[in-house]
C-alpha cells in the first residue's frame, strides 16, 4: 500500500509545481488538467485497492450462474451474464477458464461455472453475488410481450493449498454420469463426470469438462473446499443469512440489481444503501466501465458499513 500513496503524493507536488509555473507562464496551464486526469485515476485506484482488504479478496474467483425464473428468457440470460463477465475480465486483463456447463435445449444455459483468474478478481467479484433481474421484449415468445428473468449469480474465491479443509471421505457420496457438451463422443459415451455432495451439509459440486473422471473429481474437491470454507466464513462474521436471503428463490423481490431495457433503459442496484442507476444498459452488459462503477458502488457501501460497526 505504501508505494501507491508514494505515487500520489508524488503526483500532488508535481500539480502543485505546475500551478506555481502557471502563474509565471500561462503555458504550464495546458499540462495541468492531463496531470489531474492521472491523479485521479491514481488515486481511485488507490481506493479501490484499500476497500479489497479481506482474506481472499486478491483470489482468483469461481463464479456460477443459475437460470431461474423465466423459463427460456431466463437460460438466455444466464449467457448474457457469461459473456459479460467474460468481456469485464479480459478487459481488465484476467483470464477466463471454463469449469461446468449445462446447456438448454432452446437457447443459453440452464447453469455455468467458470474461473477468472487475476488479482483482486474474487475482490471485484464479490459485488456480483445474488438474483440478477433483466426485463425485454421477450424474442422467444408470441405476441412481443414484456418479460422477466431472473438468474443467480454465486462467487467463491478460489483456495491455495495453505488453507486447511478438513473433508472426510465418509462425508462424502460421489456420483458418476455421462458428460455431454465439451469433449464430444468420448466424453458422450463414458462416465466422465463427477458429482461430490458433502452429506452433513447437503453441499454438492460438479464438473463435466474434463475427460479423466479422476480430474473433474479434482475439480469438484477444489470447489466443494472453496464452498464450505466461505460457509465457515460468513458464519463467522454472520453474514450467511443476509446473503442467502438476498438471492432467495431467484424471482422477483429477490434482486440485487435489475437491468431493463424496455419501455426504457435502466440498471439499478437494488441494494440499500448503493442505489446506484445508469441508462447504459448496453455498456455494462458489454462489461465496460459502467459496470466497474457497480462494483465500486457496493464496495464503498460494504466498507463504510464494516467501518460502521467497527466503531460500535
Amino acid at each position: 500500500m505504501l508505494k501507491p500513496f508514494e505515487e500520489i503524493d508524488k503526483a500532488r507536488e508535481d500539480i502543485a509545481a505546475m500551478c506555481e509555473f502557471a502563474e509565471e507562464d500561462a503555458s504550464f496551464e495546458a499540462e495541468i488538467a492531463p496531470a489531474l486526469e492521472v491523479a485521479e485515476k491514481k488515486l481511485d485506484a488507490f481506493e479501490l485497492q484499500a476497500m479489497m482488504s479481506g482474506k481472499h479478496d486478491g483470489a482468483n474467483a469461481l463464479v456460477r450462474l443459475q437460470a431461474g425464473q423465466g423459463g427460456t428468457d431466463a437460460c438466455d440470460w444466464a449467457e448474457r451474464l457469461r459473456r459479460m463477465y467474460s468481456m469485464w475480465a479480459k478487459r481488465h486483463g484476467f483470464a477466463v477458464e471454463e469449469i461446468d456447463e449445462v446447456a438448454n435445449v432452446e437457447a443459453g444455459v440452464q447453469s455455468c461455472e467458470f474461473r477468472i483468474s487475476g488479482e483482486y478478481a474474487y475482490g471485484y467479484l464479490q459485488a456480483e453475488i445474488g438474483a440478477h433481474r433483466f426485463v425485454r421484449i421477450s424474442p422467444f415468445g408470441d405476441g412481443g410481450t414484456r418479460q422477466t428473468s431472473f438468474v443467480a449469480v454465486d462467487v467463491m474465491p478460489e483456495l491455495d493449498d495453505t488453507i486447511e479443509i478438513v473433508i472426510k471421505d465418509s462425508d462424502l457420496r460421489t456420483d458418476t454420469f455421462s458428460a455431454g457438451g465439451p469433449g464430444g463422443q468420448h466424453q458422450n459415451k463414458t462416465q466422465s463426470g463427477v458429482r461430490l455432495t458433502h452429506l452433513p451439509t447437503g453441499i454438492a459440486a460438479e464438473s463435466r469438462t474434463e475427460r479423466s473422471q479422476h480430474k473433474n473429481k479434482d475439480i469438484c474437491m477444489q470447489k466443494l473446499r472453496a464452498r464450505l470454507y466461505q460457509i465457515e466464513e460468513q458464519k463467522r462474521l454472520g453474514e450467511l443469512a443476509n446473503k442467502y436471503d438476498a438471492k432467495g428463490e431467484i424471482s422477483f423481490g429477490n434482486q440485487i440489481r435489475s437491468y431493463v431495457m424496455q419501455p426504457y433503459t435502466l440498471v439499478r442496484d437494488e441494494r440499500d444503501g448503493i442505489e446506484r442507476k445508469s441508462p447504459a444498459v448496453n455498456e455494462v452488459l458489454d462489461g465496460g466501465p459502467e459496470l466497474d462503477e457497480f462494483m465500486f458502488a457496493y464496495l464503498r457501501w460494504k466498507t463504510a458499513k464494516q467501518n460502521k460497526a467497527g466503531q460500535k
